[in-house]
């Protein structure tokens, strides 16, 4: 605990009252929707349309005032600001179940959430002057824990209060009052709370040193928009993160009408509540765990496909505690979609576009979650209650399920395309993944972001792999691009001591496992020593032979188990893969004719390489967009043109060069 952030003083005195605002916060979120519900009686599109308005004047301050008020809190006194704008939230709040009607319940939240944007860029811009700049990642996640980590908590607390609010009003001597009112009192004193521990808060600047505020979330979206267009990956991963929170938000959007109509009351609504961020807690915090060894941009997709199936099948449901389940697994699955997408934006997308680029989607999110939570209760009011009749069984379906089913069809198309778009590992079945996966044998597919351009040659002996890397060597050089050729074994020095004993004659028989490993040894000084720092610094590494060979050879030559020599080399190389593979293809005794004193591999019998040609086919053929297969008995010439016509988008893909 002592190197924890919240062992900061200040910080955490900060983060406790972040953390007992935000749990009143959620637990006004499920008491004003419960009280507007109330409030519509009996009326079933009424009571959808009430629901849908408390999420509309949520919306509406951050989308017209958020602007306005980042500019303002930066020429206020930020610790006096805070304060201010938390005893407004708790005279609000405290009014909301003593007026008890529309007109104040959805007047008191528009101010409460205009306040809100006041507080909240105080606070971010105060953050920073509590806590050394080297924990400044984790204060962020520590805030994150808060805000939303708080929520479950929050449905668990209303579910309390609904079942035990008859002897709370006793206790209490409140008359007439229902768990929202009481849940409405907790909220507004959580702000009080939070008032007198930022007043003590003595530590907290009074203003910015600087004058930069924050974007409007539309001129965020503008400028987001626009980088977004430039890549393909990009653009699908938000469209899927799309898809993952609009199938939670109709959710969380409908639970209230959608357990209203399963005929259970208050308590259940508190735990469906809660069960969707339950879920989606469980799905970023383990998901990457469990699913460490699955690709990516499987996953990501798969995990979508899966959240909106499971919304499907809740909207049929007609069982609390099959729905409390269901609803507990489609947020598994959608916080793995958010968490996958959020890393795979982090390797996609390059350093200097990347802060613009999560502001976009941190802005797109929050507006499309909102209005998913405002819209759908509207479109459910307007389909209303329908019965049928099916076999002598009478079930009757209401708006909300029916918008769930939508909302579910949608989201399980957004991940069905999501995962064709994002091709990975193509000729491999989806089934044949999780089997290789929860056995330890994938390992990490997606690259290490790096600026430069990671090239590699394999094949067969004698087919040409040297005189090729060089050619491409020297085009690349005479385009003005800095470029390393290496090989392996022998890429250091290092790898020359391990290319000696590999290779030479007079070491005679080795064991095909050690072997193994010592290609792996090379492999890994090779990537630490040469090829990392390389692309790190931009430039393109041309290396004759790379982890393939380990497949071909080792895996397949010497009739080992190609999946572990895979992750063998996966553990070694941290996962880098090369952008590009060529493979140099030809009969293995065209190549061996061109050897007049063949080294201890070279001299291996034809069966041997016959295996090895078989499984560099293998690895080509389940990820073509990798690969590039010549023949090496075409002219040379023939040949360096063929790559260098690969290898040109690469290039500008990745701005090297100078537009060839």
């Amino acid at each position: 605990m002592r190197d924890s952030v919240l062992s900061i003083p200040p910080f955490n005195r900060l983060w406790r009252a972040l953390s007992v605002s935000s749990f009143g916060d959620w637990l006004g979120l499920l008491a004003s929707t419960a009280l507007a519900q109330q409030l519509a009686g009996d009326d079933y599109a009424k009571a959808n349309f009430a629901i849908a308005g408390v999420f509309i004047v949520r919306l509406i301050p951050a989308v017209l005032l958020g602007p306005l008020a980042g500019v303002l809190a930066d020429r206020f006194d930020r610790r006096k600001l805070m304060v201010v704008t938390d005893l407004m939230r708790f005279s609000l709040y405290l009014s909301i179940p003593i007026v008890g009607n529309y007109f104040w319940l959805y007047t008191a939240t528009l101010l409460a959430e205009t306040v809100t944007l006041f507080w909240s860029p105080a606070k971010e811009a105060t953050v920073p002057n509590l806590v050394p700049r080297n924990k400044l990642e984790s204060a962020n996640q520590v805030q994150l824990l808060a805000a939303y980590g708080t929520a479950p908590l929050a449905a668990i607390v209303f579910s309390l209060l609904a079942l035990f609010n008859s002897a709370l009003s006793g206790i209490l001597n409140w008359e007439d009052s229902t768990a929202a009112d009481i849940a409405l009192y907790i909220n507004a004193f959580t702000f009080l709370y939070a008032a007198y521990v930022v007043y003590t808060l003595r530590e907290i600047p009074s203003r910015s040193a600087s004058s930069e505020h924050e974007s409007s979330i539309l001129q965020s979206l503008s400028t987001g928009w626009r980088f977004v267009g430039e890549s393909s990956i990009v653009r699908g991963l938000i469209i899927g993160m799309i898809g993952a929170f609009i199938a939670a938000g109709a959710v969380i959007g409908l639970a209230r009408t959608f357990v209203d109509d399963l005929k259970a009351g208050e308590a259940a609504y508190g735990i469906l509540f809660g069960s969707v961020f339950t879920g989606l807690a469980l799905g970023i915090t383990l998901g990457p765990k469990a699913l460490a060894q699955f690709s990516r941009r499987r996953i990501f997709g798969a995990s979508l496909t899966v959240a909106g199936s499971f919304l499907i099948l809740l909207s049929l449901i007609q069982n609390l505690v099959l729905a409390i389940l269901i609803t507990l697994i489609l947020g598994f699955f959608s916080g793995i979609s958010w968490v996958t997408g959020f890393t795979m934006l982090g390797l996609e997308v390059d350093d200097q576009l990347r802060g613009r680029i999560f502001a976009f989607i941190q802005s797109l999110i929050r507006v499309v979650l909102i209005l998913v939570l405002a819209i759908s209760p509207l479109v459910a009011a307007a389909i209303g209650r329908h019965t049928y009749d099916v076999f002598e069984v009478t079930l009757t379906y209401n708006g909300a399920a029916f918008t769930m089913l939508f909302a579910g069809i949608i989201a399980t198309a957004v991940g069905a395309i999501s995962y064709k778009k994002m091709k990975d590992r193509p000729g491999i079945s989806f089934l044949a993944d999780v089997r290789s996966a929860l056995r330890g044998d994938l390992g990490a597919s997606v690259n290490m972001v790096t600026p430069g351009l990671f090239i590699a040659f394999e094949g067969g002996e004698g087919s040409g792999k040297s005189t090729q890397s060089k050619l491409l060597q020297e085009w690349l050089e005479n385009e003005g691009i800095q470029v390393v050729l290496t090989r392996e074994p022998g890429g250091t020095p290092l790898g020359q001591g391990l290319r000696s004993i590999l290779l030479s004659k007079e070491t005679g028989h080795i064991s095909p496992r050690a072997e193994a490993l010592l290609y792996a040894a090379d492999r890994a000084h090779h990537v630490y020593s040469v090829i990392q720092p390389n692309l790190d610094r931009g430039h393109v590494v041309i290396t004759d032979r790379y982890s393939d060979s380990s497949i071909a050879y080792q895996g397949a030559g010497r009739i080992l188990s190609s999946e572990e020599v895979a992750r063998i080399s996966r553990w070694a190389t941290n996962a880098l893969t090369p952008h590009l593979t060529i493979i140099l293809d030809q009969a293995p005794d065209i190549g061996l004719a061109r050897i007049e004193d063949g080294d201890r591999l070279e001299s291996e019998a034809i069966d041997f390489h016959e295996r090895v040609r078989d499984e560099y086919s293998i690895l080509a053929g389940a990820d073509p967009d990798r690969y590039l297969v010549l023949d090496a008995t075409l002219d040379v010439n023939e040949l360096e043109a063929r790559v260098q016509e690969r290898v040109k988008p690469l290039l500008e893909a990745r701005n090297i060069g100078r537009g060839l």
